[in-house]
């Protein structure tokens, strides 16, 4: 017994012994490496991957095997360096590691070569090498993913042997000129050419590839295909299980040679152009695991064959204009005995309907993609049956009914999104309770309520919080306080009215990437320092924080606060704090003290509102910084700052929006701003700027569809210049000290001419007082679309111009309080889209043209204090106004006001009134003065019309009213 232990002992030692030896025995010939070592000359090789390449057996160096009689037969040169989820994770480390340089064809001295992998390296452009078509025992060729360019060699199709050929291309292209070729690999089983382009007319790709029998896996994504046979007279290649032709051009309708392949097992022809219904069995393809139809331009429902697929895993159609009832599709599952799908993908078609009970028979559902229809109801309660859902996407639909309790069995959920939709009810502890897993969590509806016991503390913490026009407050409860691993968190307009925790701020600052609280009524004060260095956008706004403006240091692209109660100055480093700001937005609060200079170290500044604030001393003259960023938006208006405009703003080229109004500006417009070519919008209203109007703004500044310069002290002419602005659609010069006359050639403005809508980068919300119907409105939508020109409190004189009843899409004209004469154009009855038309406190006369009853927008009309005369025109939008439209005008006559006409009867009965009485001196005198008229033109004729005005002049003078 003792000696049989020893003899078992001595066998195990023997077979430890023979494990510890090499793989192979054989030693490579001299010839063989020889040829290894040319191979590698033609090699860069940064990172020694062939170090171990040197000695006399070459069978033992890096990447080679050899056979039983001493030939290498593989050469496996793939790069390894690691890679996660089929990505890169360090780019740069990556290409140390690879091969470069050029292949030699040393490798032909290899005559049993039958395995070459050189993928995954860095051949920077190089062509694959020719002579490889004459390596004849090759049955693996991988050189995917290696950066050759330019044409595959037709010779590869020599290699009568080759099983694998992988020629993936990657960033230089690689292209096959005439795909024929590929006919000659007749043992081929595995065919990849994934973005290579294959010019191909005919079908010639297809029928090359039809000539190989053994062809089991084909991959051509990306190949720029366009020629789609729909018909094959034969299928040679019917043991296809994988066809990828997914990212073609193809734009034919479904080929109908592909219900012959029913061994596949993966069909993916996803981004084309296929289009028409799908009329093929797919019951027939009853191993089928994996079905990709996405982004193509099919019509029609989705097959409801479909159904008969029980072992199919993944199904696309996303984006595939489907059509149809969603509940045809799901209940056609219903004759499997267990349903294996896995991933649903019906996002972005047109399917209707409400989400039937049978969905709960999707128990291995892990994805379910139904966002981007017209989808509506409830969701039924057997959605808690879908134990193994991790990913849900109803967002975008029309969703108008309740959201189960059952929900809360989804104890695999992941990744939750119902956003855009019509929810309604309540969300309780149950719909959340065993979401053990949620780390993703999107909702907003403005009829749901969360009922949420607000000291409940959730099973889950989140990375991504989306609540939106929901029901979460008022109290910003306590499962929203642990969520202390966010990284986005959105909770906008929610209806929070309580205080945050400044734990809470700190708690999340390191890690949180986007930050959105807007439009609540969150109160208190915000912590008084933070560091977030990944945070990239921060929205505080529409709230009532208060106290000082937290120094933030930051590394965020966007920065809005405002519409708050924030007081304090501007932190001085503020610049330095974020330097890589691009929007910052202050506005509407409190904040004083004067604006910091480092704002000009952010080089990557593009809007810039501070407006709505107590803003004091002069405007920073440090712009020259920023001369070269992309700063567009400079608003500071309606603070207290002054000082002159400095000349260093020219500098900014590309600077789109100059907003200073309602501030204590002095001096001229720099001659500078002429370099701001870019320049649409230009708002310095309500200064103290002084000088005449430049004529460079139209001659240098033709972008600009706003200028606004009212209430300063402007003096000179109306440059003709300005006509030469073809986008202008908002031009307000009132309360300056202008002269002269209204050009003649306002109808140039092309833009008020025809209505000509001019680009306006919506994302930034102008705010500017608009004086229309008698008052000064704040209007924060887009100037451009209201058409105004406003000439008011001036001293202009003269006509009004014939040619500004060109303007057929002005809404709003005011020329008020100045010295304009003669009478209203005729054809301003041609302003048919006109709102409003104020020409009070003028010397205009004549009759009031009838053409104005045809302005059926006009809401607002003011022609009093002139010297009209004759009838007030008639129609049924002027019958609208009061008689305050036309007081002041003695000689007028006519509905509304009091005085009859000389051609109408005493008998005429007269409109209705209001019966009431006058109030003040002006409305006795106004009635003393039109009764004396009508009785001087009834009792003693015109011919004492002269001395009848002279006595209502004195009358007039008496009460101290403007005549």
């Amino acid at each position: 017994m003792e000696n049989f232990r020893t003899h078992l002992q001595f066998l195990l030692y023997f077979l430890l012994f023979l494990h510890s030896l090499p793989f192979s025995y054989a030693k490579c010939t001299d010839t063989e490496r020889e040829a290894l070592l040319a191979f590698k000359t033609g090699l860069t090789d940064p990172s020694g991957r062939l170090s171990s390449w040197r000695g006399d057996d070459c069978c033992k160096w890096a990447g080679v095997k050899c056979s039983s009689n001493q030939t290498v037969t593989h050469l496996d040169l793939k790069n390894p360096y690691p890679q996660a989820n089929g990505g890169i994770i360090d780019q740069t480390a990556y290409k140390a590691s690879c091969l470069a340089g050029n292949i030699s064809s040393s490798l032909l001295r290899l005559p049993s070569l039958s395995y070459l992998d050189m993928s995954l390296n860095d051949f920077q452009g190089n062509e694959i090498p020719a002579f490889l078509g004459q390596l004849n025992d090759l049955t693996y060729l991988n050189l995917s993913f290696s950066s050759f360019g330019g044409e595959i060699p037709p010779q590869l199709g020599n290699l009568s042997k080759l099983q694998v050929l992988d020629l993936y291309a990657d960033s230089y292209g690689m292209e096959i000129e005439n795909p024929s070729w590929l006919s000659g690999l007749s043992s081929l089983k595995h065919l990849n050419l994934g973005f290579v382009t294959i010019h191909s007319s005919d079908a010639k790709w297809l029928h090359a590839v039809n000539m190989i029998p053994s062809l089991l896996e084909l991959y051509c994504h990306g190949c720029e295909l366009q020629d789609m046979a729909v018909t094959l007279p034969f299928v040679n290649f019917s043991s296809l299980s994988v066809l990828d032709l997914s990212q073609n051009l193809f734009n034919s309708s479904f080929p109908e040679w592909l219900s012959t392949l029913t061994s596949l097992t993966r069909l993916d022809l996803s981004t084309n152009s296929f289009s028409g219904s799908i009329a093929v069995d797919f019951g027939k393809f009853e191993s089928l695991e994996d079905l990709h139809l996405s982004l193509n331009n099919f019509s029609g429902p989705v097959p409801v064959t479909l159904g008969n697929l029980c072992y199919l895993r993944k199904l696309g159609l996303a984006s595939g204009r489907f059509s149809g009832d969603i509940s045809g599709l799901l209940n056609s599952f219903t004759g499997c005995q267990t349903v294996s799908l896995e991933m649903l993908n019906l996002n972005s078609n047109d399917l209707v309907g409400e989400l039937p009970d049978s969905i709960g028979l999707f128990k291995n559902l892990k994805h379910l993609d139904l966002a981007y229809n017209s989808l509506w109801g409830s969701i039924p309660a057997s959605i808690g049956n879908l134990s193994a859902l991790e990913v849900l996407y109803l967002h975008s639909n029309k969703m108008n009914g309740s959201i189960p309790e059952s929900f809360g069995r989804l104890s695999e959920l992941r990744d939750l999104n119902l956003i855009a939709n019509s929810w309604q009810g309540v969300i309780t502890e149950a719909h959340l309770m065993k979401l053990t897993r949620l780390e993703s969590l999107m909702l907003s509806s403005s009829s749901l309520v969360f009922k949420v016991d607000p000291q409940w503390i959730p099973p889950f913490r989140l990375d991504y919080l989306q609540l939106e026009d929901c029901t979460v407050g008022p109290p910003f409860s306590t499962w929203l306080q642990v969520q202390n691993r966010l990284t986005q968190v959105k909770l906008q307009n929610v209806g929070i009215s309580d205080t945050i925790p400044k734990e809470w701020f700190s708690e999340l600052s390191a890690e949180i990437l986007v930050m959105d609280l807007s439009e609540n009524q969150i109160r208190g004060e915000l912590p008084e320092e933070l560091v977030s260095p990944k945070l990239e956008m921060l929205d505080l706004s529409s709230n009532r924080f208060e106290g000082f403006l937290p120094r933030w240091s930051t590394n965020a692209t966007q920065f809005y606060i405002h519409e708050n109660s924030l007081s304090g100055p501007i932190p001085r480093d503020i610049g330095t704090l974020m330097p890589r700001l691009r929007n910052l937005h202050l506005s509407d609060n409190t904040l004083n003290g004067t604006i910091p200079l480092s704002i000009c170290k952010m080089a990557d500044l593009q809007v810039l509102s501070l407006r709505n604030n107590y803003l004091s001393g002069e405007l920073p003259d440090c712009w020259r910084d920023l001369s070269t960023s992309s700063l567009w938006v400079v608003d500071v208006s309606n603070n207290s700052l002054s000082g002159e405009i400095p000349s260093s703003m020219g500098l900014l080229r590309s600077l789109g929006m100059l907003l200073l109004s309602e501030n204590n500006l002095v001096g001229e417009i720099p001659s500078s701003l002429q370099n701001c070519s870019a320049l649409t919008s230009i708002d310095l209203g309500e200064n103290q700027l002084s000088g005449e109007i430049p004529s460079w703004l139209a001659e240098n500044l033709s972008a600009t569809f706003v200028l606004r310069l009212r209430s300063n002290q402007f003096h000179g002419q109306i440059p003709e210049a300005l006509c030469n602005l073809p986008l202008l659609h908002f031009l307000d010069l009132s309360h300056n000290n202008l002269s002269g006359g209204i050009p003649k050639c306002l109808d140039n403005l092309t833009a008020i001419v025809y209505g000509n809508s001019s680009e306006f980068m919506a994302y930034f919300k102008e705010e500017t007082k608009v004086v229309t119907k008698g008052r000064a409105y704040d209007y924060n939508r887009n100037l451009a679309l209201l058409n105004v020109i406003d000439f008011s409190e001036n001293n202009l004189s003269g006509p009004i111009p014939e040619e500004m009843t060109k303007l057929l899409s002005l809404r709003v004209l005011n020329l008020s309080s100045n010295h304009i004469s003669g009478a209203i154009p005729e054809k301003i009855g041609d302003l048919k889209v006109l709102e409003t038309l104020d020409l009070s406190h003028n010397q205009l006369s004549g009759e009031i043209p009838a053409t104005l009853s045809s302005l059926t927008f006009l809401t607002h009309l003011i022609v009093s204090y002139n010297n009209f005369s004759g009838k007030i025109p008639a129609g049924r939008q002027l019958q609208t106004f009061d008689a305050s439209s036309y007081q002041g005008n003695p000689f007028l006559c006519g509905f509304p006001s009091r005085v009859k006409c000389p051609t109408e009867s005493i008998t005429t009965t007269a409109p209705p009134t209001t019966g009431t009485e006058p109030e003040d001196e002006e409305d006795e005198i106004f009635e003393l003065g039109t009764g004396l008229y009508v009785s001087i033109v009834l009792g003693f004729g015109f011919g004492f019309l002269g001395l009848c005005v002279t006595l209502l002049r004195k009358e007039f003078r008496k009460k101290d009213i403007e005549w």
